[in-house]
Formats: C-alpha cells, sequence, structure tokens
C-alpha cells in the first residue's frame, strides 16, 4: 500500500534510523500526522538545532554546544587524570555514576581492521597532543571490553610507553548483583584476571 508522497517520504527518511523498520515508521508517521502541530514545530526545530549549534569540544571531543564544554571548563575535576572513552554516550554513563571527578577525551570509534577503521581514523593522535600539553599523569582506559575495545587500549598502552604516564584500564567481570550461574566463561576469566585483595 502506498500513502501519499509526503506520508511516503517520512517513512522513509524514519527506516534510516537505526533499528526502525517499514511498521515502526508507519506508526510513527501517524503519531506525527495526529500530533499537533506546536510539537511538529519544536521537533523540527530541535533536529535543525543539532546539525546547527552542536559541535566537538576542541579539547575533549565531547559534544556540546558551547566550546570548550561544560567539563573542560569545570576546574574542581582532577587535572592529573583523564578517562578516555569511545563515543559520547559512554562518557556519559561514566559520568553519571561519578559525578564531576573525571575529565574526558572522546575517541569517536575504536580500532577495527575488519571495518577499516585505524588508529589515524580516531582521536589517538590528539589523546597523546594532550598528554603532552596538559601534564597528564594517569590515562583511564575505558573502552568496552571486547576484541575491539581491547586492541584499541592496549595500542593506546603501546604508543604511550615513552611518556611519563600511567595507564590503567576499566576492570571487567561479574556485575553487582549478579549470579555466578549465569555468567558467560569469558567474564568468569576477566573477573578473575581482574580480582582484589580482600
Amino acid at each position: 500500500m502506498f500513502y501519499p508522497e509526503p506520508i511516503e517520504r517520512l517513512i522513509d527518511n524514519l527506516t534510516r534510523l537505526p533499528g526502525i523498520g517499514r511498521k515502526t515508521a508507519t506508526r510513527l508517521a501517524f503519531f506525527l500526522l495526529s500530533a499537533r502541530e506546536g510539537y511538529i514545530t519544536d521537533l523540527s526545530h530541535s533536529l535543525i538545532d543539532i546539525k546547527e549549534k552542536i559541535r566537538l569540544c576542541s579539547v575533549c571531543f565531547n559534544i556540546t554546544d558551547i566550546d570548550p564544554c561544560a567539563i573542560c571548563r569545570d576546574e574542581r575535576r582532577d587535572k592529573a587524570s583523564i578517562c578516555v572513552v569511545e563515543e559520547s554516550s559512554h562518557m556519559m554513563v561514566i559520568e553519571s555514576s561519578n559525578p564531576g571527578q573525571f575529565r574526558y577525551h572522546i575517541l569517536h570509534g575504536i580500532i577495527n581492521p575488519l571495518e577499516g577503521i585505524g588508529p589515524d581514523d580516531i582521536r589517538i593522535n590528539e589523546l597523546r597532543e594532550r598528554i603532552l600539553s596538559e601534564g597528564i599523569t594517569e590515562v583511564i582506559v575505558a573502552t568496552n571490553p571486547n576484541i575491539e575495545g581491547n586492541t584499541t587500549a592496549h595500542y593506546i598502552a603501546e604508543i604511550l610507553k615513552p611518556y611519563d604516564v600511567r595507564i590503567t584500564r576499566i576492570a571487567s567481570g561479574i556485575p553487582v548483583g549478579g549470579d555466578i550461574v549465569y555468567i558467560d566463561p569469558l567474564t568468569i576469566k576477566s573477573s578473575l584476571e581482574n580480582r582484589k585483595k580482600l
């Protein structure tokens, strides 16, 4: 079934969003069709604003509307350490559990040779420049504990060896409240390798 051209175009645009198939896109299109005009205006302005007003922080490469971003401007944060994450969304998760503690460096990706993403395609060189210019003494690597995240973490550790900087990696293992019976073998292995003294 084909709808009028403006609705078809909207459905087609919505299906380009991650995880949105034609059925969901059609439901969203008809929701928007019946929504009040003020909501549609606000939605369209917010979509335009994210393209026109959002940019990358010139220091940490977080998404921001003011450069440098609020985190980089926060003088209360630890200036000696920097937490390296893959994406801005990962930084938000860490920040929600440790508010106001760290400064960050967003890589905007991870090393993934299968997808043609190498070290020069993410913000690793900029990380090295920050270490030289900002007097950083600890780099906390908080990439995902998967093959690509581990590869990226090891690469960062390797290129930073010549510098007087402590390199740490976030621990991975059994989640708080988890049942050991249901944990996969790789997580168990990681938990044992990252065990702490009681």
